[in-house]
């Protein structure tokens, strides 16, 4: 592992430096799937970038491939980044990081929006990862996330839980949320999906037999807000989710970390190791230490919910 962090190192510096005729410093991008949160990791994540004097174009390239949320897209992007050798790659998104990280040990690979790391399989543990992959996490404050659905309809006393079965980060979430109704004495019932055509029958499955709603940092879900808001708000059931750009698709609040900052924190990781020779396996995933209440008034509206003061 040293001997590669040292030739990644030596090839970054002859780059910097100008030195010999090596090719330009090249980023591979693998981004999940299209929706608000991946993509402000990823404007923070260039932003960062150019703070520190990387503009893509100029002194690096980006090779950028979306998948679409599409998991044989994801694997064809994966293979193709680590074939052309890019000198690191950024994995936005779990599903994205996993199909990289499979498929090389030497390259350096930075995840964002992944929530549990070592959960996911990429690192022997978020403190001391000993591999190739470090990164930031987009883990929120799920017990907070389940107090805020009985602030807002006090009268709560079953919450449907609708995630992905597919998605590690989801399930993770998900069995922190609940650890966090069974301390809250509130029942829960379990609603997982495994693609976009389950996501409707999921939660009309929910009406008549729970009071809200909530669903974690999903990239399926996220793709199928409008759907689900439009179901939920028919049948006057609230739904509480992980993260400000469900919100904005129709959710009605969340407690959320700035995805842009993550981005931006990822990047600062990205510098260490270009300009500082840092080796990544011995980097801690890094975390965000603060929330943003966010509200959907729309939906709010519609549901008939006013918002108490003391959360806004």
């Amino acid at each position: 592992m040293r001997k590669i962090a040292f030739a990644v190192l030596f090839t970054f510096l002859v780059m910097l430096t100008g030195c010999g005729k090596t090719a330009p410093l090249k980023i591979g991008v693998i981004q999940y799937g299209e929706h608000p949160a991946l993509d402000l990791a990823y404007e923070g994540f260039l932003d960062g970038l150019k703070t520190e004097g990387f503009v893509n174009g100029e002194n690096f390239a980006i090779d950028y491939g979306n998948a679409q949320s599409d998991g044989t897209k994801c694997e064809s992007i994966a293979t193709r980044l680590v074939a052309e050798q890019n000198n690191l790659i950024l994995a936005i998104a779990t599903p994205a990081a996993q199909a990289v990280a499979r498929k090389t040990k030497s390259i350096p690979i930075l995840v964002t929006a992944v929530t549990d790391p070592q959960s996911a399989g990429l690192v022997r543990s978020n403190d001391y990862p000993q591999t190739n992959v470090s990164g930031t996490s987009d883990l929120t404050p799920c017990a907070k996330q389940i107090d805020l659905v009985t602030k807002l309809v006090p009268t709560t006393k079953t919450i449907g839980l609708l995630y992905s079965s597919g998605e590690e980060n989801s399930c993770y979430q998900a069995d922190l949320a609940k650890r966090a109704c069974s301390e809250r004495g509130l029942s829960f019932i379990d609603a997982t999906v495994s693609d976009k055509n389950e996501v409707q029958e999921a939660v009309q499955s929910l009406v008549g037999k729970v009071d809200a709603i909530y669903t974690p940092t999903d990239n399926l879900i996220a793709s199928c807000m409008e759907t689900i808001s439009m179901i939920a708000s028919e049948n006057k059931l609230p739904v509480i989710v992980g993260e400000e750009g469900m919100v904005q698709g129709g959710g009605l609040a969340t407690y959320g970390i700035n995805y842009y900052e993550l981005g931006r924190k990822t990047a600062e990781m990205a510098i260490e190791i270009i300009r500082n020779g840092r080796q990544i396996q011995n980097m801690p995933v890094q975390y965000l230490d603060s929330y943003e209440f966010s509200y959907n008034k729309y939906t709010a509206a519609e549901l008939g919910i006013t918002i108490p003061s003391d959360i806004q």
